[in-house]
């Protein structure tokens, strides 16, 4: 199959899911390197066509590619029906990208209250994808789109990577803060 025609294979798997569930909005097809977004600001599904194939691969209980693109559209319109808050996190995710910019990884690694701004972005974040998710299961409730196993497999599969992150630099936070502190005397 050549690239176009998965491209616009993809476009009508998303764009059937929307008019299933009810929610249309527009979908761009980008090169991003991620499968698949919601932009809460321009209120828009945006998907890269190579990247959502390879993330399909990449499960470990093999699942045709359209179960697996059905799934993610439906957690991407379950953050669409979280978008006020999406927005309303805007300033503080402002914050958080502008210390990410100001200081280095070195940096922000050996500082406890920088670090401490990392794991609140992963917190929120890690809300905002289970959100999603509790959203879009919803979502299949109502039309019955995807097999709940199905469903719950690519939705931890999906969470993993965002808890392993977090956890990472959790225990990065943990080390930091139980160093002996220097005092002077």
């Amino acid at each position: 199959m050549t690239t176009l025609n998965i491209e616009q294979e993809l476009y009508s798997v998303i764009h059937s899911v929307m008019q299933t569930v009810g929610i249309t909005m527009a979908i761009k097809e980008d090169h991003s390197g991620i499968n698949m977004s919601y932009n809460f600001i321009g209120d828009y599904i945006g998907f890269d066509a190579k990247r959502l194939k390879e993330a399909g691969n990449e499960l470990m209980i093999p699942l045709p590619l359209d179960v697996y693109v059905k799934t993610i559209t439906l957690h991407e319109l379950g953050h669409a029906v979280d978008r006020e808050a999406l927005q309303a996190s805007l300033p503080r995710t402002i914050e958080i990208f502008q210390m990410k910019r100001q200081h280095t990884k070195k940096e922000i690694y050996r500082n406890e209250h920088l670090l401490s701004m990392i794991i609140e972005e992963h917190e929120m974040n890690i809300e905002f994808e289970e959100t999603a998710w509790n959203n879009a299961w919803e979502l299949n409730n109502t039309c019955h789109l995807i097999d709940k196993k199905d469903f719950d497999y690519i939705k931890q599969h999906s969470l993993a990577t965002y808890n392993k992150l977090f956890q990472q630099d959790l225990q990065s936070y943990h080390n930091l803060v139980s160093q002996p502190v220097l005092q002077l005397a």
